[in-house]
């Protein structure tokens, strides 16, 4: 695919503790055959480095991205085999990046997790980094936005935060792993999410079972 052609999503990694369901989404665009412009702030490398042990580093992002998607939820590394061909990085401080601009070609923009800092710096239009100021540009061009909120409890500023998000357009979509999908590891709880997101997004894939009316059936299959 030349650059031409080329339109991604953009995936921003806020510092909220989560960093699995972030290694989900993006294996889950990936395998969809999606291209992926992947934003990680500096608070979110403290994050990564805290729940993962990996230091996610601009000059070496390729091969620090493919040790943190190939490890699992549970913390074993080599647990995945991910092809990141499809996926371009830009450093979180770099404002005249690609996706800074409303005429950069991008199908939408999923912010996983979100921090309740980060919530509010989308919803005030602050753009302190490229991630908010994507995020910005992605809700001005009428462009699908998903912000998935990892924190607990929340503020009552936060919570209007949230509606204000939604009143802009974004998918608010809070990190709540459901159990009627017979999850029996802590990977079938994060990927219930990461689904979740690909499903605001459009993005088909079959990260977990879908709820086909019957009660039970997760137990039986």
């Amino acid at each position: 695919m030349s650059q031409q052609e080329r339109r991604p999503w953009i995936v921003g990694v806020s510092g909220a503790s989560g960093t699995p369901f972030a290694a989900s989404v993006l294996r889950g665009l990936l395998a969809a055959g999606e291209s992926v412009d992947l934003v990680v702030s500096r608070a979110s490398r403290l994050t990564l480095l805290d729940e993962t042990g990996i230091a996610f580093r601009d000059a070496h992002w390729q091969e620090d991205l493919r040790s943190w998607l190939a490890r699992g939820a549970d913390g074993k590394p080599d647990t995945f085999r991910p092809d990141i061909d499809g996926v371009r990085h830009w450093a979180a401080g770099d404002l005249a990046a690609g996706p800074s601009s409303g005429s950069y070609p991008a199908k939408g923009m999923l912010i996983v997790p979100a921090s309740t800092a980060c919530v509010a710096g989308v919803a005030l239009g602050l753009s302190k980094d490229l991630l908010q100021r994507a995020a910005s540009v992605t809700l001005k061009e009428r462009r699908k936005l998903v912000v998935v909120v990892r924190e607990t409890p929340l503020s009552g500023q936060t919570l209007k935060q949230m509606v204000a998000l939604d009143e802009a357009g974004a998918v608010v979509l809070p990190a709540s792993p459901a159990f009627y999908a017979g999850a029996t590891h802590i990977q079938d709880l994060v990927d219930f999410v990461a689904g979740r997101v690909l499903d605001a997004a459009g993005v088909p894939h079959q990260l977990y079972r879908r709820w086909e009316g019957e009660l039970g059936g997760a137990s039986r299959s």
